[in-house]
Parts: structure tokens; sequence; C-alpha cells
């Protein structure tokens, strides 16, 4: 295995990944992400000790184990700390109220300045979520911004809840007349459980009131309403997606990004370079990549670097370096399932490169979901209904996929990953841009033929296709289909073309050629049926000038 990067360091500053970093130096508002275990009636300390240390690697800057003397829970708690004050251990605990929460919460300072400043005794942003619960207020969980899975209790009750899209994990399990709660599954090895089950996204577990959905995905707009105006609709697209991307970057700590040289990790990485830049005294975004030796991905990673100026570093692994990492990979993943197993692999080093140099990376995660960027999603180019309620679909289930391989894997090293696409806002937003501007379909011309011998770029010769698995396993009209996003690239025609006009309002001042790598690669022919004379593009890859 091979670390390169224009500085030279070698590959053995990689080395113990695991061990405990440095706590930073200055001091300001909390922020952190941990694992933790709760114990609801279950007065078992040791338990929860053994709980915690099997998922310790979430947390490794520091161990807490806390029996309340007013609440019968046995709460444990590690933290990585992306802030570090004296003041920001959990449990947090007030009068007969205590929480341990998992995540961050972005709009914990406009909530200190709703429900006052003098009820918080520490600077921590989940302090937020205790107040607000103390304060009565009706859909208390509603004011959330942010990704968060907590557990709170006092003597009568315990609550655990989830953010809406599931970013941060939540279990629980029944254990003789009690509860137990664990960020992670393997928490629960080797105990005995009657059941153990998912607390849902966007859902609440209340053992007094019952459980209740707290959060509802709104239903993606299909077709276009009187009077729709795509200019003004990319215009506030940009807009919305840049508050997002600095939202994410908040913190006391240098926070890096992801970069595979695909379009959606290149626009975040673009949008976070650009926001380090406008702030004097910021250092220029550090962004990661991995790959085998040679691979395209590499190169247009490379080239997105140079173009958006960031320190970048990139880790060469081999098929013997993938063989070896395989255990461990599947070990934290939680899951065997082929497709996700091997999307993890390139997490699993990208997270090794990063974790040496950062404490927080952002990732792309969310764009396909949400901009019909998958293979499988061009078959429904025709059907703009069917394709709204598919996005819909998966975002809704992108906890027990995508969310659980970053998640898993980034925490498996001590490493937060931020999703700025999954933003709460971005995601209303986004639902409101009808899925017939997401998936066009445009006239085509061609100057020759394909591969496979066929006058249009996408028309396929063969054979009609079968039914093949999507990204969570249902059933999809494409064969062949992998985990790995690809769209489809609509040509420029011989007269220059032109791209749709919702996308106008995203270009800058500046023109830049990308990479072609950048540009989504057009999937084999065999595996994609278009309309004779027509091509479909997804509305995100048009999204190139954002860089």
């Amino acid at each position: 295995m091979r670390e390169i990067h224009f500085r030279r360091l070698s590959f053995k500053q990689l080395a113990s990944v695991g061990k405990r970093l440095e706590e930073p130096q200055k001091r300001g508002e909390d922020k952190f992400m941990c694992g933790f275990v709760c114990l609801w009636c279950v007065a078992d300390e040791q338990l929860a000790e053994r709980m915690i240390t099997r998922i310790a690697h979430r947390g490794p800057d520091q161990l807490t184990i806390h029996r309340s003397s007013r609440v019968p829970a046995v709460l444990a708690h590690c933290r990585l700390a992306i802030i570090g004050p004296t003041d920001g251990r959990q449990p947090l605990e007030c009068e007969d109220t205590v929480l341990v929460a998992n995540g961050e919460i972005y709009n914990h300072a406009d909530l200190r300045a709703i429900l006052g400043h003098a009820a918080f005794e520490t600077a921590s942003d989940s302090e937020t979520i205790l107040h607000l619960f103390r304060s009565g207020r009706l859909r208390w969980l509603s004011h959330l911004d942010g990704m968060f899975a907590f557990v709170l209790a006092t003597p009568d009750r315990v609550i655990a809840a989830r953010d809406p899209l599931g970013i941060k994990p939540l279990y629980v399990a029944r254990v003789g007349d009690g509860l137990a709660f664990a960020s992670e599954l393997k928490a629960f090895d080797g105990l005995e459980v009657k059941s153990i089950e998912t607390v849902p996204p966007g859902g609440l577990f209340d053992s007094r009131d019952g459980p209740r959905q707290w959060f509802r995905m709104t239903q993606g707009a299909a077709e276009p309403e009187p009077g729709f105006d795509s200019d003004a609709v990319a215009a506030e697209l940009r807009l919305v997606l840049e508050e997002a991307v600095a939202k994410w970057m908040v913190a006391d700590v240098e926070v890096g990004s992801f970069l595979s040289g695909g379009l959606d990790s290149s626009i975040i990485a673009a949008l976070a370079a650009r926001s380090l830049a406008r702030q004097p005294g910021q250092p220029r975004l550090k962004t990661f990549s991995v790959g085998l030796p040679g691979s395209p991905d590499l190169l247009a990673a490379q080239r997105v670097a140079d173009h958006i100026g960031s320190d970048h570093y990139h880790l060469e692994f081999s098929a013997a370096d993938l063989a070896a990492a395989l255990p461990q990979v599947i070990y934290h993943l939680e899951s065997a399932d082929v497709d996700l197993v091997r999307s993890a692999i390139p997490t699993h080093f990208a997270t090794t490169v990063a974790r040496r140099q950062v404490k927080a990376v952002l990732t792309g995660e969310g764009a396909d979901e949400l901009f019909a960027g998958y293979a499988y999603h061009h078959d429904y180019a025709d059907r703009p209904r069917a394709l709204a309620d598919e996005l819909t679909r998966s975002l809704r289930s992108m906890h027990n996929i995508n969310l659980q391989r970053v998640d898993r894997i980034t925490m498996a090293q001590g490493l937060e990953a931020r999703t700025p696409f999954l933003d709460r806002d971005l995601i209303d937003f986004a639902q409101t841009i009808p899925a017939s501007v997401k998936l066009l379909i445009e006239p085509a011309e061609t100057s020759g033929p394909t591969p496979d011998g066929t006058s249009s770029p996408l028309r396929p010769s063969g054979p009609e296709w079968t039914s093949g698995p999507t990204p969570d396993g249902t059933s999809s009209p494409l064969s062949g289909f992998s985990a790995k996003p690809s769209r489809i690239f609509c040509p420029k025609t011989s007269s220059g073309g032109r791209r749709p006009s919702l996308t106008k309002a995203l270009a800058p001042s500046t023109s830049c050629k990308m990479p072609s790598r950048l540009l989504p690669d057009v999937p084999a022919p065999s595996r994609v049926r278009m309309k004779q004379n027509s091509t479909s593009r997804s509305f995100a890859s048009s999204l190139p000038s954002l860089i």
C-alpha cells in the first residue's frame, strides 16, 4: 500500500490510526461524534462497560460510565472530540433528566437564544436536546436541525430518537424486564436479549407514550406547476447547496473532504474550498482519494484538486491490501451484503488516509437519491411520477445502505463523516424540484456509430435486459447494476447543443474545462434502453460548472 502526496509523506505516517489523538488546544463550542450505551431498568455497570468497550472505536478520546442516583439508568459514552473543552463530557444531567447523544445539532446557537443561555451549564450542542425536552414544547424534536441519535431518561420514562434520514445509528433491545440502547449492533454481542430493533429514521421511541414518527419525508414533485421558472429554481438550489456546505463545515477543528473525482464529491469539495478561501487565516481544504495504481478515479481526483486548489492526499492500494482489510471492513460494516461491502472497501482506505490529517470530512452521499443519479433511474425518464416516488423511497431507505456504510466505516477509525447533500433544508427544497426536470429527455444528434454499432450513443442493439437489483436490493429494470453511481452524459451536438435551462444559474462567472471523469460515464448500451433518437440525463449531471 502506498500513500502519495505532493509533500511526499511516507505511508508509515498512516500507522497507528486507532491511537488516541491529542486533545485540541483551542477552546470553544463542544462538538463531537461518539458511541453510547444506555441500560434502562438494568442496574449493571459492568454490562454497560462491556458493551461500550465493543464500540469504543467510535470515540477514542474519552470513555465515561455513569449511573444516575435519580434515574434507573446506566449510561456509557465514548467520545471523539471535534472540540475539546473540559465541560464537554457526557452523559449530561439536569435534575432528574439524563442524556447521551451522538452527532451534531447545527442550529444549537439559535436554540440557546430561544431557550435562554442561563439554563445551559456546558458549551455542548447536545445540551439543547436536554433543555428542549424539559421546556415542554409541542413537537420539540422538530426544532432540531442536524444529524443525531440520543437516549434521554427520567425517573419513569426513557425516550430515544434519531435524525430524519438516520445518518446516525440507534438500536434498542429488550434485556430481561429492561431495555438496552446502543449505537451499533456489535455492542449486544453475547447478551441474552429477547429482541433487537432499529429505531427508525425520524423515529421516536417512548416507553410511556409509545413509538411514533416525528419526521415524515415529503413526497417528491413529479411535474412542474404552471409558471415554473427553471432559472429561478436553479439559482435558489445553488444558494441552498452553498448554505448546506457552509453549515456542515462548522467546527473548531479542520474539516477535510473525500474526493473521488466523481461529480458529487467534486461539487462538495469545490464549494468547501471556496468557502474556506473566503475566510482569512483558514488553511486550504484537505482532500482525500483512493484507488488502484493508475486508476482513472485517482487521476480525476487530482485534476479536480488542482483546479480547486486543495491540499490533496491520495492512497493507492493493491488487491492484497483489499484482501487484508476485508475481515475488518465486514466486522465494522455489520453487513455481508456484496454491494455494500464492495463500496465499503474504498471508504475504508479513504478513512485511513484522511484520519491522519483531520477528524471530520465532507462526503457526497445523498446526491444520487435526490437528483436521480443512479443508472436504474434512467428507466423512469418518461415516468416522472414513478421517478419521484422512487427517489423518495430511496431517501427513506438510505439508513441501512449507504449511510450505514459511511457511518460504520469512518467511525471504525474515529473519523466523522458529514453529508451536506442530506441537509434538511436542501432535501426539502430538492423534493419540490419536479422529477421530470431532474431527469430530462432531449433530442440527440449523433456524429457516428457507438461501440455496439447503433447510431445513438444510448440506444442498445442487443437483447432486452433482465431484472436486476437496485442499491437496496429491490428489483430494477437494469441488469448488472452495481452500487457505484453512474449517470448518462449527453454529449454536445454538432451545433453546440445546450444544457437544460434549470442549470444556467448554477454556472459561475468563470469557466473551466472539467476532467472527462467528472462528466458522467455513458453506461454500456446493453444495459440501458432509451427511446429511439432521444437521450436521458440527470439534472445533477449538468452541475460540473459549480466547480
